[in-house]
């Protein structure tokens, strides 16, 4: 028998994604996939992300989401340093808990690499 977690959303989340402008310059892309629905949340791009940067992104997510953010349990994320401690207990004060991904298994984040390795955001 499944465990009731089973059913239960999980938010992905990336910040890896990086753009080249016209310019040649890198932007990176912070933004978070709902694993069951496949919808896509761009939280802010930046030159040069910091991690009060993505505390705040990740603030104003929970403030949009409202009372949607009791549908979620996990947030999947990578190692980054960008993800500090601030971050994490952002979704800590929703209930949601941060899961860091394994040392080197890219399949942990196997739907947003397919996203963003298709096309960027074809799973829109």
């Amino acid at each position: 028998m499944a465990s009731a977690d089973a059913t239960v959303p999980a938010l992905n989340l990336l910040m890896d994604l990086t753009v080249d402008t016209v310019l040649l310059r890198r932007l990176y892309v912070l933004f978070i996939i709902e694993v069951d629905s496949r919808r896509v949340h761009v939280l802010g791009v930046a030159a040069h992300p910091t991690g009060e940067w993505v505390a705040q992104q990740a603030r104003n997510l929970m403030m949009s989401l409202g009372e949607r953010t009791i549908r979620f349990r996990h947030l999947i994320r990578d190692r980054d340093t960008k993800f500090t401690r601030a971050f994490d207990a952002v979704f800590a004060s929703e209930n949601i808990e941060a899961i860091k991904t394994p040392v080197r298994a890219p399949k942990a984040k196997q739907v947003v690499s397919h996203c963003t390795s298709s096309g960027r955001f074809v799973c829109v």
